[in-house]
């Protein structure tokens, strides 16, 4: 995930678990940068394109070098900055409801829509207001490049949750899923849904983002499984070596 010459530092972390500060750590690597302007938006635009378009090849190559979709115009959109470079590494989405249109359908909601488990939790019959689904997140290649990693969006392993020492730590895909976090609880949103990998899902787990399946496996871009998250929880229940990344997160974004 972390590119060796850029952010050794970060991955060769060795203090004792309980005397590191991740949010300071987090803050002279990484940066968490709303995309509420349209250049903002396009530099997302751009990013999506460089990871699902050229690399994962998971979307068609597109003219214009940017990966839009018909979800884009209702969404909330999130980027991650490096420091050191002043280059945008890593983005997300939130795509809300459309207050206007009371059949639009969330995207997992269409390619789910066989294997939900609606004695779990029924979307539709959620208030739609108060829910969301993240989407789009995207790392660039040099930071996620560790065995086993070239073919996912993101970047993490068994090797970064759960150790003594914390060795390692997967700051982006964490800060990445932290930021989406406050960015939906300053929103009003209350659930999140998210189409993931089974792996990813277990991994943030372990580190205190608890996702909770919500249906079978679908075949999409590889095997992905329906997932929720309910944001107070996540918030409240956050593993105590994680809450002072997630309060760095947290002001950076409530400044905007």
């Amino acid at each position: 995930m972390l590119q060796a010459e850029k952010t050794a530092p970060v991955d060769q972390v060795s203090s004792p678990a309980d005397t590191l500060d991740l949010g300071y750590i987090f803050k002279q690597y990484f940066e968490i940068v709303p995309a509420f302007s349209n250049t903002l938006k396009d530099e997302v635009y751009r990013l999506r394109h460089q990871v699902y378009c050229e690399d994962l090849k998971f979307e068609p190559v597109r003219p214009d070098r940017r990966e839009t979709d018909e979800h884009d115009r209702n969404s909330l959109h999130l980027l991650m900055r490096s420091v050191k470079t002043n280059e945008f590494i890593g983005c997300t989405r939130i795509v809300r409801p459309r207050p206007n249109d009371p059949h639009y359908q969330f995207p997992f909601e269409k390619t789910c829509a066989a294997v939900l488990d609606r004695s779990i939790i029924d979307p539709a019959k959620l208030p739609r207001h108060r829910i969301a689904e993240v989407s789009r997140l995207a790392v660039v290649a040099g930071y996620r490049r560790r065995k086993g990693e070239a073919g996912s969006s993101i970047g993490i392993s068994d090797e970064d949750p759960g150790a003594p020492k914390l060795p390692r730590f997967p700051y982006i895909p964490i800060g990445l899923y932290l930021g989406t976090t406050e960015l939906a609880r300053l929103n009003g949103i209350e659930t999140l849904f998210v189409l993931t990998e089974e792996r990813l899902a277990n991994h943030f787990g372990k580190l205190g983002v608890k996702l909770h399946v919500i249906g079978s496996p679908v075949e999409h871009h590889g095997r992905r499984i329906p997932a929720m998250m309910n944001v107070n929880a996540i918030i409240h229940d956050i593993r105590s070596i994680i809450r002072p990344l997630y309060h760095t997160i947290a002001k950076e974004l409530q400044k905007e």
